[in-house]
């Protein structure tokens, strides 16, 4: 008789590979994740995470030290100003790369040696969860499963996805503005390959099912060296269709719900996180019916959330929460505001007019920042994403330049993100409000290097002991904020949360704990001059205790009014 699991992978795995022997193909997949056919499978919708998780998002070298690995430099940095403070860390590609600060991977299974080694990745992963970039759509054209594929050997040589420049692509998502096909010269001849993002970073083929053995395997040793949670880095265009979007396909999401099947019951506390830079709907189904993504970013935060601050008004950020449906248990959101990636525009589409959406462009452009482009199927470009650190890309409002709220703006960006429903992401550079690195722009040649700077550890540590720099005012402010969010059940990830109206100058939502043992009414000033509320606007209930978890001010009179200065945050709890 075949038992729950494999007749679970064999049914998916039909639908992926309807030609093959899907039995034993899931058998197969089982013996490589190590798995026992009669595996009891997790609980259910359930939640591994809690309102204390916080997760760093940093590059192995973003913090180092001469004559030290950086790996080792990032541990001591963690362990001594954060380790109360984040508990997972997300250590961006740390493989042998080519290209794209190690998102064009040579070899998934070593530790880039500049950076360190895996006795460093489990040290990490020892003290921190532990997020690792699993780069599922392409490797590197200078692999050893390339060099392979261009000799006609294995393993690689059927690893790669062809394609003819006579097929008809016209219809192809694209995010990129250079050639899709590039021509390769093999021992079999010239042939095609696709490639997405640029012609070092070829496309695999999953529809060869070796490859998805190959990455079982992967994941299977990344588990063993302590990740518990995977980004399925650029996972929407997995698998190809010629005559197709090639974005978004059916068996895309079921390769997806195969690796869960797997990951969760080799180990039931990890999480899949799917990276998908895509417009908000799009985004969305990789929650599947709570068995795709255990987690997805929420990629419309950033570009509203900078709209809101740089305009005064919160009127399309309100519209967009209203929109977002609860994550059902056993899911939740990520949420960021900034990366080592840009300000992406794809998932302001339905969200910003064309007009609102340049109008930003021009700002963050007015701000110090750059702009990258994606070609249409139609023909001709269209901005894709803006490259610029958060800081400066807050330095300021659209209609009055820079000004002098450049932190508290920066700040109460940050509140807004920690409150809201999902698990918080900061990216490295946020938490120290560094600025736009022109310099390693105009080193390295490509615009993402501009929010992608590398700081000295002991620099670092001296800037953040620096009272009237704003490094550390940023540094101090954003940790007190974390330790105060982790604190409270009613900002658990999956609380409840309601949009609140409190007109288009204030912002506002209100979180319930699971258990209703506590509320908190989160309130936001998005504008350089002072706003009141009427507190009978929010509903307080009388019998309640009402404190502000920020500054502190306990609330007497609730017919009275509050006062919110310019970009001040308030979170109203009750408990």
């Amino acid at each position: 008789m075949t038992n729950e699991l494999t007749s679970k992978l064999t049914g998916m795995l039909a639908t992926v590979y309807p030609g093959q022997d899907s039995e034993r193909l899931a058998a197969q997949l089982l013996d490589v994740m190590g798995l026992a056919p009669d595996t009891v499978s997790p609980p259910a919708h359930r939640n591994n995470w809690d309102e204390s998780d916080v997760l760093l998002i940093t590059y192995a070298d973003s913090i180092c030290r001469d004559g030290e690995k950086p790996l080792v430099s990032l541990h001591q940095f963690l362990m001594h100003q954060l380790q109360d403070t984040v508990t997972g860390v997300h250590i961006l590609p740390f493989f042998p790369f080519s290209s794209d600060d190690g998102f064009s991977v040579m070899d998934y299974l070593s530790v880039n040696e500049s950076h360190g080694s895996w006795e460093d990745i489990r040290r990490i992963a020892g003290d921190f969860k532990l997020m690792s970039d699993l780069v599922i759509n392409h490797m590197s054209a200078r692999s050893r499963w390339f060099e392979n594929y261009k000799k006609r050997i294995d393993p690689g040589r059927d690893y790669f996805f062809e394609a003819s420049p006579q097929d008809d692509l016209s219809a192809v998502v694209r995010p990129r503005t250079s050639p899709l096909l590039t021509p390769v010269q093999t021992e079999g001849g010239e042939r095609f390959v696709w490639c997405t993002f640029s012609e070092d970073q070829v496309d695999l083929n999953f529809a060869n099912p070796q490859v998805l053995v190959e990455f079982v395997n992967i994941i299977r040793y990344y588990l063993e060296q302590g990740v518990k949670l995977f980004r399925l880095d650029a996972v929407a265009f997995l698998w190809k269709e010629i005559g197709t979007r090639c974005i978004h396909l059916q068996q895309t999401h079921e390769l997806i719900k195969i690796l869960r099947v797997l990951i969760e019951h080799h180990t039931p506390d990890a999480v899949i996180i799917t990276e998908t830079n895509v417009p908000n709907r799009e985004n969305l189904t990789y929650l599947g019916n709570a068995n795709e993504a255990h987690v997805i970013y929420n990629f419309s935060l950033p570009p509203l959330l900078i709209n809101t601050l740089v305009t005064g008004s919160c009127r399309h950020l309100k519209t967009w929460l209203m929109s977002m449906p609860p994550a059902q248990m056993g899911t939740t959101y990520l949420n960021f505001i900034a990366s080592h990636d840009g300000v992406g525009l794809r998932p302001t589409d339905g969200l910003l007019a064309e007009d609102e959406k340049q109008q930003l462009v021009d700002t963050m452009t007015l701000f110090g920042g750059k702009v990258s482009y994606r070609r249409l199927p139609e023909g001709g470009e269209q901005p894709y994403e803006m490259n610029i650190s958060l800081f400066d890309a807050l330095k300021g409002t659209a209609d009055g330049g820079p000004d002098q709220w450049q932190v508290a703006r920066f700040v109460c960006a940050h509140a807004v993100m920690l409150a809201l429903e999902g698990i918080p992401a900061i990216y490295v550079h946020s938490l120290f409000g560094t600025e736009n690195d022109n310099a390693k722009v105009e080193h390295t040649g490509r615009l993402r290097s501009i929010n992608r700077s590398q700081w000295n550890i002991d620099t670092l540590e001296s800037e953040l002991t620096n009272p009237v720099g704003h490094h550390s005012q940023v540094f101090c402010k954003l940790k007190r904020l974390i330790s105060i969010r982790k604190r409270q059940s009613a900002f658990h990830p999956n609380a409840t949360q309601f949009t609140l109206h409190l007109g288009l100058k204030l912002f506002g939502f209100w979180r319930q704990s699971v258990r209703r043992d506590q509320s908190i009414f989160c309130i936001y000033n998005i504008t350089s001059t002072p706003q009141e509320i009427a507190l009978s606007d929010i509903n307080l209930i009388g019998t309640d205790q009402w404190q502000d978890l920020i500054s502190g001010q306990v609330i007497e009179d609730l017919s009275g009014t509050l006062t919110l200065s310019p970009y001040q945050s308030v979170w109203l709890s009750n408990r």
